[in-house]
């Protein structure tokens, strides 16, 4: 995980900082585990009041690392595995959203893509860099959104939004993104890391039980569908996506840079 993320504590703020920005912070098994791990420590630790996550270099997170996932990096023991068979991916929002009653505010610095979008969505709170892009990206590469992104895109900024951004494969920047709900603030690229930091040690004028309280309440009251079930259900669905002919032509026209010709099977 050292080589993934850095991890930082100022007052009681955590600082939990993707750190791959030579691939542009893309995920791999062992930077996807590291981020729900490190999410389950701050939860642990009462001296932490809020989390910060954002990204190294030029990108929040671009997705899943086309590259490979690399060795696999999941601390589920053999039977947990046959016992929870939730993907890194579905652990997302539920360990941000559900499993952590404490703020988790995101700074989007850069390009946030894909599964990099999910966990910037699974946030309670986001600030974003004003040149940021934000890109669902799955029709590109044959995929079906994961991540809890049809949950949580579709609360933050409504069904219709939703499915033109997701279908469109729209991409939009900071200004844009905080019209349609994408975040809450939009700050100049060079402020973000000061802005980031402020706003979180303001949050930390807060009661520390008061900010917990008042995300379980939230959480609980906009909840109204078992978020494991739907993370489970988008799994399935793009199991199906990138297992079809479909799937895996637009996969092989990504990488040739070419249109991809689809046959719908």
């Amino acid at each position: 995980m050292g080589q993934t993320l850095a991890i930082t504590d100022e007052a009681h703020v955590r600082t939990i900082r993707l750190d791959r920005a030579e691939v542009k912070n893309a995920l791999s098994s062992e930077l996807a585990w590291g981020i729900v791990g490190a999410v389950e420590d701050a939860q642990s630790d009462d001296n932490v009041w809020v989390v910060a996550l954002t990204g190294t270099g030029d990108a929040f997170c671009a997705g899943l690392d086309l590259k490979g996932p690399g060795e696999d990096a999941s601390p589920e023991t053999p039977q947990g595995r046959i016992l929870d068979d939730i993907h890194w991916v579905g652990r997302f929002l539920l360990t941000l959203r559900q499993a952590c009653d404490k703020p988790i505010v995101a700074g989007i610095n850069g390009v946030a893509v894909g599964a990099g979008l999910s966990l910037a969505m699974a946030a309670d709170i986001r600030l974003v860099a004003r040149s940021a892009r934000l890109m669902a990206g799955y029709p590109r590469i044959g995929g079906s959104p994961d991540g809890g992104l049809t949950f949580s895109l579709s609360q933050a900024i409504g069904y219709e939004q939703a499915m033109r951004f997701l279908l469109e494969n729209r991409t939009v920047q900071g200004e844009e993104a905080v019209r349609l709900g994408l975040a809450g603030e939009v700050v100049d690229d060079d402020a973000l890391t000061g802005r980031l930091a402020e706003y979180c040690q303001m949050l930390c004028e807060r009661s520390p039980i008061t900010m917990r309280l008042t995300k379980r309440g939230l959480e609980r009251a906009t909840r109204s569908v078992d978020l494991e079930s739907h993370v489970r259900y988008e799994l399935s669905n793009i199991a199906r996506a990138f297992g079809s002919n479909d799937g895996r032509e637009a996969r092989q026209a990504f990488l040739e840079k070419r249109p991809p010709v689809f046959k719908g099977s």
